[in-house]
């Protein structure tokens, strides 16, 4: 049986989805999450299959990469010279591609690429202000969850094709909000890393630069200890003292775990209103991500906050939604989705599409 794999590498973690191919469509055949180190086995365990490619996603593609891309050496060489920008996720992106390059040599790669789908973004909404050698040199907004908005924008269009100017918040450990015009980013919370932006399970989202710099001169603290710091200990985790998991926050009774999911909530709907100002206005709000697509009460407290939108839910669909679910009042004046992402079908969806100019596996 011929296949198509995709491999979603996280910092931690994989996930791993084969999609059979027949006509030039995909049938999904089986998903599986595995640790980053048990890649080998897993892939070993499905030996069986007739492999047409693998895609993978790579969080960072920098300027030359606004569309996936042949893994060559040349380029995997490229890719890994842009580890700085991605720290924590771009080497555990390269790492399954390296592991299958040596398992087999011969099976064609592609990669797909998380900071590809913002290329769009007008050149004011890429800036930072900082001089413009800096600018020039990689100093700006790249932004991320670019497979995942892409899905989700897809989805969107065929289900509000009116739906012009729309907001997805992508919300999961790592969460981002997306601004899109007609399904191209305009506009998207996360900047120069994945540490900007909204509030997160371990990251503190926006922070005043004078923060850090407080933090090195006045606290000592060196560059790895900043590293873990802002990526391991802050966001949720940080606030609650107690979790990083906001099953556990909602359902606690400390006030620190109630201030956390406050802050939560206050930023995402804050940034919600920066991108419909970026848009001229806001048509549709899309929820996505493990948090946007199961926690209905953060879904609610998001809405709530955005009544000067004209935004409304439902309360009993936004209790029942599973899968698309369209969780607007009939009142509002914004749409409302639920709408699940699928990052690896559109990495395979990617991968498929190139096989046209690829040779096939032997």
């Amino acid at each position: 049986m011929t296949t198509v794999l995709a491999v979603n590498a996280g910092s931690s973690s994989l996930k791993l989805a084969w999609f059979e191919v027949g006509d030039g469509t995909l049938v999904e055949r089986r998903r599986m999450q595995v640790a980053a180190d048990a890649a080998a086995a897993a892939l070993d365990a499905h030996a069986d299959d007739t492999l047409l490619a693998a895609g993978h996603r790579v969080v960072f593609g920098g300027l030359e990469h606004s569309a996936p891309a042949r893994v060559t050496p040349e380029r995997l060489a490229q890719w890994q010279a842009l580890v700085p920008f991605a720290p924590l996720h771009q080497p555990g992106c390269l790492a399954p591609i390296e592991q299958l390059r040596r398992a087999r040599p011969a099976l064609p790669q592609v990669a797909c690429f998380d900071t590809a789908f913002h290329r769009t973004m007008p050149a004011v909404a890429q800036r930072y202000g900082v001089p413009r050698a800096l600018h020039d040199a990689g100093a700006r907004r790249w932004g991320f969850h670019g497979l995942s908005y892409e899905h989700v924008a897809a989805r969107l269009a065929a289900l509000e094709p009116r739906a012009s100017r729309a907001v997805i918040a992508h919300l999961g450990s790592g969460a981002s909000l997306c601004a899109l015009r007609d399904g191209r980013s305009m506009a998207t919370s996360m900047g120069f890393s994945a540490l900007g932006g909204v509030m997160m399970a371990t990251r503190p989202g926006e922070l005043d630069p004078g923060l850090v710099l407080w933090l090195q001169r006045e606290r000592g603290l060196r560059l790895d200890e900043l590293e873990t710091l802002l990526y391991r200990e802050c966001g949720l985790k940080g606030v609650s003292g107690e979790s990083a998991d906001l099953r556990a926050l909602l359902a606690s009774h400390h006030a620190a775990a109630r201030e956390a999911v406050e802050l939560y909530v206050y930023r995402i709907a804050r940034e919600i209103g920066s991108l419909a100002a970026a848009l001229d206005g806001i048509d549709a709000l899309v929820f996505t991500g493990g948090v946007g697509e199961h926690a209905a009460p953060i879904r609610a407290a998001v809405a709530e906050r955005c009544r000067w939108l004209g935004l409304m839910i439902d309360a009993a669909a936004n209790a029942r939604a599973h899968g698309e679910t369209a969780i607007a009042d009939a009142a509002s004046a914004v749409r409302v989705w639920v709408i699940p992402t699928d990052e690896e079908r559109v990495i395979a969806q990617h991968t498929l599409a190139l096989m046209g100019s690829m040779p096939r596996a032997t």
